[in-house]
């Protein structure tokens, strides 16, 4: 399971989390599963808003015995990659993410979460095999993650023309290793 997030808005989390995706969706013999924890995959992947069911209402279940299982609300995103949508019910810092990676290792596929920007849950980090922090060389958004109790397994930088930080400073700051540059 890999963990995209940022610790800021705008940052390109929801392009790399559905890139990665689409990518073990086309490597994996059984396809692939991206789960929206920030609502705009639908809109990246090129698909309609879902109108179902998502991962917000199941974290609104109250009993986690009454939950419905999560390959109810998955929906067909390309032929081998499926989609868990955000869905309109609120998550919180009260959400059962321990649950929820218990349920989607039912799926038995590759698994990427986008999971948006913001502090994300150490239980949900700490259950994947790869939290990558998806960030700019902002100072801001440098700033930010310096002040996070949780540090990344790898970062992707998201390279612009005209920055004055760079791949070392990142690394420096966040202590983790840029693992992939990419330039816009």
């Amino acid at each position: 399971m890999i963990v995209c997030w940022s610790v800021k808005g705008g940052s390109g989390t929801t392009v790399v989390a559905s890139t990665l995706a689409l990518m073990h969706a086309e490597k994996s013999p059984r396809g692939a599963l991206i789960v929206d924890l920030a609502g705009d995959v639908p809109a990246v992947l090129g698909l309609a808003e879902p109108s179902g069911i998502g991962i917000g209402e199941w974290f609104s279940q109250n009993e986690n015995s009454s939950r419905m299982a999560l390959q109810s609300i998955a929906i067909q995103a390309t032929a081998n990659l499926q989609l868990i949508a955000r869905g309109s019910g609120q998550l919180d810092a009260n959400a059962n993410f321990a649950e929820l990676t218990a349920s989607l290792a039912t799926f038995d596929l590759p698994v990427v979460i986008d999971a948006g920007c913001g502090v994300v849950s150490p239980e949900l980090l700490a259950r994947a095999s790869s939290s990558l922090l998806i960030t700019r060389p902002c100072y801001l958004s440098l700033r930010r993650a310096a002040q996070l109790n949780v540090a990344p397994t790898g970062v992707v930088l998201i390279n612009e023309p005209g920055r004055a930080l760079g791949k070392r400073d990142v690394e420096s700051v966040i202590g983790a290793p840029v693992i992939s540059r990419n330039y816009f």
